[in-house]
């Protein structure tokens, strides 16, 4: 079982006890062990193997004992009865925004609600409204909520499918019948949000690979299995195609079935108006006089007999990449060890579940040259937001760190101020001053007109102290819409100003979304790719936001956090400075 299993688990069960009114000390501490869990530097779930969590704070021995007998069998007795004292469907209502532990108990103990369905049902009856702590208004947000999670019930953020595909591919090539394998579809292409994961393969036996495929213990039903194709189910309810093809099929397959549909069809009106015809098994020729190409062995090969530079996986959208190709004018995209520190992170101060200290260690051990830190500010209260007094002692803890690490390694003091309703921050320009940098985010009143919001935000942009502009939209993936904003507006006062806009790494979030990112490359605005990281674990979420830098056609040089120690902290100046 892995760590991220187990703490969902631990998640879990703090959850369900919340609900049956346990003794609250109790949740806590299953939500304690959680958070150690998925922060836990070293390999916890080897140490719970082994009974080498003594001595670890906050892991009591009740809790020792579950994560020995997780980490050993794969599942928890005492999880298992709990889990069956409730329906089944019951964690769905958690996706739903507005709704927390304490509105879905009394949801479930006074009208038995157990499911979305059961919820969309009480809430449309107007019985719902009636409980103590709900209303109208509150009854026709969680009904938007329901209607926007099941607009997007059949996606997948990242985070959902990436250890997944990850662990398929393994194996996949791992098995001694197969010579290629590679992960296709919008996967591959770095989308923010998949419908399915697509595996493809090359084999001299079918066969035996699809007959291995559907029993690999990933998956939960098979959908269907053929000699040369097979669909399941994964446990998560991920669909997984595998397609089996010869060693010469396999890079027009692997074309084939990455690029969108739209890439594809005008690739193929170019090999047509070259005498060539392309489908996913290969070139033939459609007019006389006109030769198949017979070294056909990787991508790269297709592309340059139709006069093509190679063109990545994340730019096949059909959005220019065939044009700049052909004309050499394609960009050389970020790559993810391109990055040398990552800004807008979480600790303990506020609502991150390590301390800086950890965090900084965790950096360092990722081969990080700086960490910028950014907890939130006083008005985010629900996220323990930090008052003058508390950021100023973490800005004098963080350069008393600074001290021990000699210049190896740099932790840049800052601070994610909420930006107000009427644009301005939630610090004055004197505390802003004494900072490093500073990310200014909207986290309150959503429900803004298009040009208030946009004039709210540029208001922000404006302060000469805030050095980037955090999750411009304040989308969260598949569980709420971006608010109104006009972003060419957003972009035009950014490089008006010299402001940095942030792509949140988040999975949750990918926000500024790809789709504006060359926009932004024209006007001149510089991005900073930021995991928004909560945990030493999300640090690592800075791989999403690379895919979706390269997806918006960015370069190392269009990203900030692309520069040595020496050189960020001029960039960082920069906006005060002029």
């Amino acid at each position: 079982m892995t760590r991220e299993v187990a703490a969902e688990i631990l998640n879990r069960i703090a959850l369900l006890l919340e609900l049956k009114g346990e003794n609250p000390f109790k949740t806590r501490a299953y939500k304690a062990g959680a958070e150690i869990v998925e922060s836990y530097a070293g390999d916890i779930m080897q140490l719970a193997a082994e009974q080498k969590l003594a001595g670890i704070k906050g892991i009591g021995e009740a809790l020792r004992d579950k994560l020995h007998e997780m980490a050993t069998s794969g599942k928890l007795e005492f999880y298992e009865k709990l889990k069956a004292e409730f329906p089944e469907k019951l964690f769905e209502l958690f996706d739903i925004s507005g709704l927390g532990p304490k509105k879905i108990a009394a949801l479930y103990s006074e009208l038995k609600v157990g499911s979305i369905a059961d919820l969309k049902r009480v809430c449309e009856s107007g019985e719902a409204a009636k409980i103590s702590g709900f209303g109208d208004k509150t009854v026709v947000k969680i009904l938007e909520s329901i209607a926007f999670r099941e607009e997007h019930a059949s996606e997948f953020r990242l985070d959902q499918v990436y250890a997944l595909a990850q662990d398929i591919l393994e194996a996949l090539r791992g098995h001694g019948d197969v010579l290629r394998a590679e992960v296709c579809g919008s996967f591959r292409r770095g989308k923010e949000m998949v419908h399915d994961l697509d595996f493809l393969v090359s084999t001299k036996h079918p066969e035996r690979v699809i007959g291995d495929f559907v029993m690999l213990p990933e998956v939960e039903k098979v959908i269907v299995q053929g000699g040369t194709k097979a669909s399941v189910y994964a446990s998560n309810g991920v669909q997984c195609d595998l397609r089996a093809v010869s060693s010469a099929e396999f890079p027009f397959a692997l074309n084939y079935f990455t690029g969108s549909k739209e890439h594809n069809v005008v690739i193929r009106q170019r090999a047509l108006d070259q005498g060539l015809s392309l489908n996913e098994y290969g070139f033939t020729s459609v007019a006389e006089g006109v030769s198949v190409p017979s070294e056909v062995y990787e991508e790269r090969d297709i592309y340059r007999t139709l006069g093509l530079d190679y063109i990545e996986p994340e730019l096949r959208e059909n959005s220019g990449e065939i044009e700049a190709a052909s004309h050499g004018k394609l960009p050389r995209l970020i790559e993810l060890e391109n990055l040398r520190g990552v800004f807008h992170n979480h600790t303990t101060a506020s609502d991150g579940k390590a301390t800086l200290r950890e965090m900084a260690e965790a950096a360092r051990e990722l081969g990080l040259q700086y960490l910028g830190i950014a907890d939130h500010s006083r008005s985010s209260f629900q996220a323990n937001g930090l008052y003058e007094d508390r950021l100023r002692a973490q800005i004098a803890e963080i350069r008393a760190l600074n001290t021990e690490f000699d210049g190896h390694f740099h932790i840049f003091a800052g601070s994610e101020v909420d930006i107000h309703k009427d644009g301005t921050l939630d610090f004055d320009d004197g505390l802003l001053s004494e900072l490093d940098y500073v990310v200014a985010s909207v986290h309150s009143v959503f429900n803004l007109p298009e040009a208030e919001m946009t004039a709210r935000i540029i208001r922000a942009i404006e302060n000469p102290y805030v050095t980037m502009l955090g999750h411009v939209t304040g989308r969260l993936l598949a569980q709420r819409p971006a608010y109104a904003v006009n972003i060419p507006k957003i972009i035009d006062a950014a490089a008006a100003n010299g402001t940095i806009i942030e792509l949140n790494a988040s999975a949750w979030r990918l926000d500024m979304d790809w789709r504006w990112w060359r926009l932004a490359k024209e006007k001149g605005v510089k991005c900073s790719i930021n995991p928004d990281a909560h945990s030493t674990q999300g640090l690592q979420d800075v791989l999403f936001g690379v895919c979706a830098a390269r997806k918006g056609w960015l370069t190392r040089g269009d990203v900030i956090n692309c520069l040595p120690l020496g050189e960020v902290e001029k960039a960082l100046r920069a906006k005060v400075e002029r």
